[in-house]
Parts: C-alpha cells; sequence; structure tokens
C-alpha cells in the first residue's frame, strides 16, 4: 500500500511540474534574424497553439507569426507570436502585431549582432510541430547577461505558501473532526466485539 502512496505522489508531482515548466515564462538570449510569416493547419497539436488574435474568426488553418533566432552556441531557436487573449495561460498577450514590428527591428547579423532577452513559454518541438509563444523581447549587452526569473520566483513562492497553508488547514480538520470520529469508530467497533463475544458465549453456554 505504501508504495501505491509514493507512486501515486509521484505522477501527481510530475503532472504539476510538467504543468508549471510549460505554462512559466522563461528567458532566452538570442539574436533575431529573420521574422515570418507562415499559414498552420492545425492537428493534433493544437492544444499547443495559442487563440487566433484578438477580434478575428477561430478556425483550423491561419496565418502565424514566427521570429526566427539563433543563440550565442550557434544554435536556431524559432518563436511563434501569437495572442494569448483572455484565455490560458494568462498573459493577457494582445500585442502580437507590435511585438512581430519590434522583433523586425531588432534583427542584426553575425558581425554586428543585437543581443535580446526573449520572454516566452512553451516548448519547442521538432517531432511534435510546436513552438514556445514569445511574450515579450528586451535588449541585453550581450549574450552573458543573467537574467532573474522575479516572475517564477513569486509564482513558486506564493504556491508553496498556499501548499502550505491548505496542509495546515488539513492536519486541524483532521485533527478536530476526523481523528475523534475514528476514535468514536474505533471504540464503537470494540463495544460491538465485546457484545458480539458475550453474545456467544451464552449462546453455545460458554463461561
Amino acid at each position: 500500500m505504501r508504495y501505491v502512496k509514493w507512486g501515486f505522489w509521484a505522477v501527481l508531482f510530475a503532472i504539476v511540474a510538467t504543468f508549471l515548466h510549460y505554462n512559466l515564462p522563461r528567458h532566452d538570449i538570442v539574436r533575431i534574424v529573420g521574422t515570418e510569416v507562415r499559414r498552420v493547419d492545425f492537428g493534433e497539436n493544437s492544444i499547443f497553439w495559442a487563440t487566433p488574435d484578438v477580434g478575428t474568426a477561430s478556425a483550423t488553418s491561419r496565418d502565424v507569426r514566427f521570429i526566427n533566432t539563433v543563440r550565442p552556441n550557434s544554435k536556431t531557436l524559432v518563436f511563434r507570436n501569437e495572442d494569448t487573449g483572455w484565455g490560458w495561460p494568462p498573459y493577457f498577450k494582445l500585442d502580437s502585431s507590435d511585438l512581430q514590428a519590434q522583433a523586425e527591428s531588432l534583427i542584426s547579423t553575425q558581425a554586428d549582432p543585437i543581443w535580446v532577452s526573449v520572454t516566452r513559454y512553451g516548448w519547442r518541438s521538432r517531432w511534435l510541430s510546436i513552438f514556445p509563444n514569445a511574450v515579450g523581447l528586451k535588449v541585453v549587452p550581450s549574450p552573458d547577461t543573467r537574467i532573474i526569473p522575479w516572475a517564477n520566483i513569486i509564482i513558486l513562492t506564493l504556491l508553496v505558501v498556499i501548499l502550505l497553508t491548505i496542509r495546515a488547514m488539513w492536519r486541524q480538520f483532521r485533527e478536530r473532526s476526523i481523528d475523534p470520529l475514528l476514535e468514536d469508530a474505533g471504540e464503537a467497533w470494540d463495544d460491538a466485539e465485546e457484545g458480539a463475544k458475550g453474545f456467544f458465549d451464552r449462546f453455545f453456554g460458554r463461561k
């Protein structure tokens, strides 16, 4: 039974960690090399794409903005640039057109690079054809610039505080309500067992 309990908590932890890893903001320092708009037909991977721009109609096929970048180690990284609107995740991004124009103004060459910190959420998977969604751009002085993830620190701290509060409330509720009921049930069971034993002793004539 103990293995089942630990297995349940391990699965729950993995689900929560995966959820947070996908939705929490992260930062990539890159050099923007181009932008483009491509027509995308959505299939099984549609859950990894955001909604259409606010005010436009939903469809299974639409134009999506992309930002092409290169990391300091020369590896490429492509971002999609989609509104999140008022849905999930709650970035309330409504300015993908402005962000695309900003990205185009920051295009640079290897000889004269402009390093940009891209705030994004999501994953890049060539197998699933999914891309992280860029939600912000900021010019940084060098590719070695250290970005402190204040948003993640605050969100994770609040989650820990909430979990500890729920745990403390549950322990108090259990001590005040559940444990006394279990004790009463145990005593009632013992009394019933003693009564049944006395009945059988009398019925079978045991002394």
